[in-house]
């Protein structure tokens, strides 16, 4: 469990808390646009983690044009690792798609 001395992030902050979550659980292994939105997805606008991951460049869809969105290969960028290395949680290595 990462806490606020190891992390920065503020106690009071649950949506920065569930942004490392996200990066955490994207990095654990291989995961497709559709299996992110069926686990992260939610209609509440308070919680925004996949959109607040790719307006901040944390996270990208890798694929080509070809394969439907939803086969799609969500991956960490170079920003995310940062992200989740400087919370003191680890990235796995990158990958190529």
């Amino acid at each position: 469990m990462l806490h606020e001395a190891d992390t920065g992030v503020k106690a009071a902050d649950p949506a920065a808390r569930l942004l490392l979550q996200f990066l955490a659980w994207v990095a654990a292994r291989p995961r497709s646009y559709g299996e992110t939105m069926d686990a992260w997805r939610t209609s509440c606008p308070r919680i925004s983690v996949w959109e607040d991951a790719i307006w901040d460049g944390l996270v990208q869809l890798d694929g080509d044009g070809a394969r439907a969105q939803r086969e799609a290969r969500v991956a960490l960028t170079v920003a995310g690792r940062d992200h989740l290395a400087r919370a003191g949680a680890v990235a796995a290595p990158a990958r190529n798609a």
